[in-house]
């Protein structure tokens, strides 16, 4: 296998599901229909993060005064771990962004450092991949040794 230019898929064909993607043989790899698995799948996911996004924005524009101060902290500490969480999405979003410009590009399924399929399931578990598993636990044990 080797790393090739495709156009992107035709929007025509119904998506294919895990399993069919899944008992795919290794030839078919990263072909249209793959993309548009995970063109779609990928799509899904900005949406319902930008979703979220306008959702903390609204909830932090309720502003609810109580004149409790355990009831003002409690608040606080809510709004605290929802901007967190938002901040870790955001770094999600631009992973998502990024892989989507991998698929328009025909570059999307194949290891930055390597070249190599990073191979379907890791893809289905983890959609924003850009390592294969080898190269990731290389990276993870030489951040482990030598810090980052």
């Amino acid at each position: 296998m080797t790393k090739t230019n495709k156009s992107t898929p035709a929007a025509e064909a119904p998506l294919l599901t895990e399993e069919q993607i899944l008992k795919m043989s290794d030839k078919d790899y990263m072909n249209p229909a793959q993309m548009a698995f995970f063109k779609a799948r990928l799509q899904a996911l900005e949406k319902e993060l930008l979703k979220n996004a306008g959702e903390t924005t609204e909830h932090l524009r309720e502003t609810v005064l109580v004149p409790d101060p355990a009831d003002r902290a409690t608040i606080e500490e809510e709004h605290a771990l929802e901007l967190r969480t938002r901040d870790r999405e955001r770094k999600l979003l631009k992973k998502v962004q990024q892989s989507l410009i991998a698929i328009d590009n025909g570059e999307y399924g194949w290891c930055e450092e390597t070249g190599e399929p990073i191979g379907i399931p890791r893809l289905i578990a983890r959609p924003t991949a850009t390592l294969s598993l080898e190269a990731q636990q290389r990276r993870e044990l030489k951040q482990k040794l030598y810090g980052d």
